[in-house]
């Protein structure tokens, strides 16, 4: 899979791929925070975005 679809499918997803690091680095840019501050709320919150954007803005 291509680097535009991983990007494209990350767009749609509801729910973010910690584990691929095309996937991380989009939402961790969407989100405005660094790649560990990402981790950090996906193992506090889970993975879901909406989940994780609350946690962020807190």
């Amino acid at each position: 899979m291509s680097s535009a679809d991983q990007t494209t499918r990350a767009r749609n997803s509801t729910h973010i791929d910690i584990h691929d690091s095309t996937t991380r680095k989009h939402w961790a840019d969407l989100l405005q925070v660094s790649d560990e501050r990402l981790r950090k709320a996906v193992r506090m919150v889970g993975t879901r975005v909406s989940s994780v954007s609350a946690y962020l803005a807190k």
